[in-house]
């Protein structure tokens, strides 16, 4: 594999683990819920992609470490990462 996309591919996988922490870490600090039970019932309530939209946050820091350390096919990827969840928001929303 090329190192160029070798190294998109590592910040692909960077943005999707920053999601997936901060989404959970929004839920362990806000909600008084479970995990489980906070996804529930923002599936219910019509909220889930205001859920994982505020966990994507994390990934502006990922994004900007990445530039800052000269890092730019990890940022692109990170960006690429972001740009997927809000693809799947928009899905959400609209089907």
């Amino acid at each position: 594999m090329e190192t160029k996309t070798k190294e998109v591919l590592i910040g692909f996988l960077v943005g999707i683990i920053a999601n997936t922490v901060g989404t959970l870490l929004y839920i362990i600090l806000f909600s008084d819920l479970s995990i489980e039970e906070t996804f529930r019932v923002s599936y219910g309530q019509g909220h889930l992609g205001s859920l994982l939209a505020l966990g994507a946050v994390l990934n502006l820091v990922a994004f900007f470490g990445f530039l800052k350390l000269k890092r730019d096919s990890r940022a692109r990827g990170v960006m690429m990462a972001t740009l997927l969840t809000a693809l799947v928001i928009l899905v959400y929303k609209f089907l």
